[in-house]
């Protein structure tokens, strides 16, 4: 089996053959079928997630088949279609698991570094840059906790967008910021993320939902994925002011930061209302909230991270297939186009240039 492999930050990634672990009891092989490209998979590869192992294997958005089980494994069989996620599915038994909040299992944890499950040809052990998951591989073995069984006639590309960008996004606006019906939203970065950070607002009633970024092509987008007023940071002389602006003078109730940078995210903050909620998605290697002091937080305003929305795997998953079959979830306009697994390098340097939402990657049956 053939895996993308970075050796070394900046550069190309290497396709060639490795070697897969044998499975665990709580394991199942997966066969991969779609790998979306997500912007953290690029800041890996480009050494700006920090001194991370060397060399590694990236990619976390997938979709795939079960090719095999471990022993221990009853939620999925050999045939079953299955999306992967670094968040797994809750215990069900600990304290976390038991008051609602199964994202923060103490059981089945996260993790965003795995010790990885490849060698290489030289039988040099291999990392994993997303945990549990490497999804720029053909085949990949992940715990059992961390897989979706999805319908059969889901279309693999749709289906691995699910996994990462559709949940943090929209996840981040039910279950960080809780937006209620007619509570105003600004989204600061109109990427993959911040657009179902979009989709999130509509879903739950918001208005106004403002779009901010610093290209007119990405705000135009974000219209048709619901936001009702947009705001360019770049040529805005004032941005924050903007948003109090279309938010009737008070600010945003909920901002949600779907890009990295501390001046950034300080500008989303003070975007928000009093007693308003900043969640932050978007985050770089070292940044440090220097840009803050107590007083910002006098009026009740609120600053809160989200870990892939803080979703509920396998219900939210499923919730949100049904949301899409009805026309209520966009996962085709997500989809800026498809590229065989061997023109990865060609995917990735698309993406990077900023203008895609997001780069899907297919496999060929082997």
């Amino acid at each position: 089996m053939k895996a993308a492999i970075c050796y070394e930050f900046g550069k190309p990634l290497v396709i060639e053959e490795v070697e897969l672990d044998p499975l665990d009891e709580r394991d199942v092989k997966i066969r991969m079928a779609a790998t979306a490209i997500c912007h953290s998979d690029i800041h890996a590869i480009k050494g700006e997630h920090g001194n991370l192992p060397l060399p590694a294997i990236p990619g976390h958005e997938i979709a795939g088949y079960v090719v095999e089980v471990g022993k221990g494994v009853t939620y999925v069989k050999p045939g079953d279609p299955v999306v992967a996620s670094i968040i797994p599915e809750g215990c069900g038994d600990c304290y976390y698991c038991r008051i609602g909040s199964p994202s923060l299992c103490q059981t089945n944890r996260l993790y965003l570094f795995g010790k990885g499950r490849y060698t290489s040809k030289t039988g040099q052990r291999i990392a994993q840059y997303a945990g549990a998951v490497a999804g720029f591989a053909e085949y990949a073995i992940i715990p059992e906790s961390n897989l979706v069984k999805v319908p059969e006639d889901l279309p693999v590309d749709r289906a691995c967008l699910l996994t990462c960008g559709v949940i943090s996004g929209f996840g981040a606006v039910l279950y960080r910021a809780r937006v209620t019906p007619n509570s105003s939203v600004a989204v600061i970065g109109c990427g993959g993320v911040g657009l179902n950070a979009i989709q999130g607002a509509v879903f739950s009633g918001a208005y106004p939902i403002v779009a901010v970024d610093v290209r007119d092509s990405k705000l135009e987008r974000a219209k048709i994925f619901g936001a009702t007023h947009t705001v360019n940071s770049k040529e805005e002389s004032d941005p924050v002011k903007k948003v109090q602006e279309i938010t009737y003078g008070r600010g945003a109730d909920s901002v949600i930061v779907a890009v990295a940078g501390i001046e950034i995210l300080r500008q989303g903050f003070l975007m928000s209302a009093p007693d308003g909620t900043t969640v932050v998605i978007g985050h770089g290697h070292g940044e440090q909230l220097s840009a803050f002091t107590p007083t910002d937080f006098m009026r009740g305003r609120k600053l809160t991270g989200s870990a892939m929305g803080a979703v509920r795997l396998r219900m939210d998953i499923a919730r949100l297939i049904e949301l899409y079959r009805v026309g209520r979830l966009k996962l085709d306009e997500l989809i800026s186009g498809h590229y065989r697994f061997d023109q990865i390098n060609e995917a990735l340097e698309s993406s990077e240039k900023g203008e895609v939402i997001r780069n899907v990657l297919m496999f060929q049956k082997s």
